[in-house]
């Protein structure tokens, strides 16, 4: 029982297993998932103040400001997102959903490579930083 407490104490899960930096408060997949469906979605939580991109297997997704969408439309319309990364500031939230008319249409069977590039919105990007997981669609 002893050595079953001991392992349970000292197990590493949730964020503090996949080594975040303190600006990344969450990702999704998880670092190494091995069974991710094809239709998943990528999303980072970043802390309040951060913004950031997505690159995708190489490829960096335009990033669109929701806010920015959201002081074009007329008051009571439906925002349409665009089939890109989604940037929510009042979440610090970066979301890309693949889609027919996007970058990638769906993600295919094996490893994928994911990077944040993120920073101090007052900062700007000059002074960016960078944290890169993978995960395996089945």
């Amino acid at each position: 029982m002893v050595a079953i407490g001991v392992a349970l104490s000292l197990a590493v899960t949730g964020t503090e297993g996949a080594h975040l930096p303190k600006q990344v408060e969450r990702i999704e997949p998880v670092a190494g998932a091995t069974q991710t469906p094809a239709q998943a979605s990528v999303v980072v939580d970043l802390v309040a103040g951060y913004e950031g991109v997505l690159v995708v297997d190489g490829l960096e997704l335009e990033t669109i400001n929701l806010g920015e969408l959201r002081d074009q439309t007329t008051p009571g319309q439906q925002v349409t997102l665009p089939p890109t990364t989604i940037y929510e500031p009042g979440n610090a939230t970066l979301t890309f959903d693949p889609a027919p008319d996007s970058s990638i249409t769906t993600f295919t069977q094996g490893r994928h490579v994911v990077q944040v590039i993120y920073w101090k919105t007052v900062e700007g990007r000059g002074n960016a930083s960078a944290y890169t997981w993978s995960f395996e669609v089945f």
